[in-house]
């Protein structure tokens, strides 16, 4: 057929066109990775209370997740591909992941109700100081634009924006989501591998199920305390001048 059209010559050209349009489509950027590893969180929190092995599968694409909340940050660094909204987006992505997560499990009765409330409510007041400082030119995450930081202090960037503060609190966040998804795999419904068992060995497992949980939620705080403490100093510092401008403006009319 193609030696009929007279492109058979032309083949092994055509096969690298082909390739190289693929490769430029298929490019992945940082923010592609983000929406990816929702895609996969979600995934994931569906298969949980399916069954057994469906459990398990979950828990693998939840190990999967957590790997790339890693990589978008790595290919957004050695590509400089880091922008202000790119770090909007990995915010917003962690938000949806932890929050899915731990909603699931207190609806299904794992962990209290709070801490799904409490993650949402210290999400909510960081992200909303977080966009105010961006609107006002500041970077959200303390570092990596500039002068205009946010955080300003050393302990805050090292708390907030610090590799070993973010690369332990996904660490947690992941253990967290493995052992209360193998604990439903194991012992939880009536397809549990391993069936009931026995009251001493039970309070063991869900005592260890609060204790990582509510660590992680202890971190989660710490994490969120030099925002709140640094947003705080900035609404002070700009809606107090802000306002007597405006009372003025008013006098003067």
């Amino acid at each position: 057929m193609l030696q009929e059209l007279g492109l058979a010559w032309n083949l092994p050209l055509l096969e690298w066109t082909l390739c190289r349009v693929w490769q430029v489509r298929m490019r992945w950027t940082p923010n592609k990775v983000t929406l990816l590893r929702v895609v996969v969180g979600f995934a994931a929190v569906c298969l949980f209370g399916r069954g057994a092995w469906a459990n398990l599968t979950a828990v693998g694409l939840t190990v999967a997740a957590i790997a790339l909340d890693a990589l978008d940050g790595h290919l957004a660094r050695k590509k400089k591909m880091a922008t202000p909204v790119g770090a909007q987006l990995d915010i917003l992505g962690d938000r949806m992941i932890e929050n899915v997560y731990f909603t699931y499990f207190a609806v299904v009765g794992m962990v209290s109700l709070w801490l799904p409330v409490l993650f949402f409510a210290r999400g909510a007041a960081t992200d909303f100081l977080r966009g105010l400082a961006m609107k006002a030119g500041n970077s959200p995450m303390g570092a990596g634009w500039g002068a205009n930081a946010m955080l300003r202090t050393w302990w805050g960037q090292a708390l907030v924006a610090s590799r070993w503060s973010r690369g332990l609190y996904a660490a947690m966040k992941c253990l967290c989501f493995c052992y209360l998804g193998v604990e439903l795999a194991l012992t939880r419904g009536p397809v549990a591998l391993l069936g009931s068992l026995a009251a001493d060995v039970d309070g063991v497992i869900r005592t260890g199920a609060h204790v990582l949980t509510w660590m992680t939620a202890a971190f989660c705080l710490v994490r969120g305390l030099p925002v709140l403490i640094e947003g705080w100093r900035y609404l002070a510092g700009n809606v107090g001048p802000a306002r007597g401008t405006k009372s003025a403006a008013q006098e003067a009319t």
